[in-house]
């Protein structure tokens, strides 16, 4: 925690007395598809833009429109430790079918995430990475997919089964009761390995 202005600031970048927006560089543009965190992390850069819903093909799988836009913040810098740290959040609005009624329905995705580079099968070196970080793999170039890290997120904000408010459904849940029929067997969740791979 750091003070300015009397106010406690949150800086998990070691920025040796800065603040975590001093001297970053600010880019509010198309979101790059990939980047190079080490470099990206020495400049402290900073990501602020928009990926199009359509070039998110595994997440519009579950969508009924592809139209649409995701807001993405991305702040890169060094932790205390030495650290490669990749952290930010995205955000948007897309339409699910109600699993009660079967109409179309909006849902707000809103996700935060922190990420720190590692080279595949580095084992020595995800044994010193915090609980507080994911893991993502670099590719043989040492760049990290953005567009890919920020799908995942999204995906995992999904609801498993999305309802309209049942005050506003064009189906009430009294409705659909007909007696005991026991328990609906359990559906599987298409992204519970994605799930968790994030745990690991």
């Amino acid at each position: 925690m750091r003070e300015k202005n009397g106010k406690n600031l949150s800086d998990p970048f070691d920025s040796k007395g800065a603040l975590l927006y001093d001297a970053r560089l600010m880019q509010k543009v198309k979101m790059p598809v990939t980047i190079d965190p080490v470099k990206a992390a020495q400049k402290r850069s900073d990501y602020e833009g928009i990926m199009p819903l359509v070039n998110l093909t595994r997440l519009t799988e579950s969508l009924l429109d592809k139209q649409g836009e995701v807001t993405v913040r991305v702040e890169c810098g060094t932790d205390q430790q030495g650290l490669t740290v990749i952290q930010g959040g995205a955000s948007c609005e897309v339409s699910v079918t109600c699993e009660r009624c079967g109409e179309a329905m909006t849902v707000s995705l809103d996700c935060n995430f922190a990420y720190t580079p590692v080279k595949p099968d580095d084992d020595a070196a995800l044994e010193l990475i915090p609980e507080r970080y994911d893991v993502i793999e670099k590719d043989e170039h040492g760049e990290i997919n953005l567009r890919q890290l920020v799908e995942d997120e999204l995906i995992l904000a999904l609801p498993l089964f999305p309802m309209h408010d049942e005050a506003v459904c064009a189906v009430s849940a009294s409705s659909m009761s007909f007696g005991d029929i026991g328990p609906e067997p359990e559906k599987p969740n298409p992204f519970a390995v994605l799930a968790e791979l994030k745990k690991k």
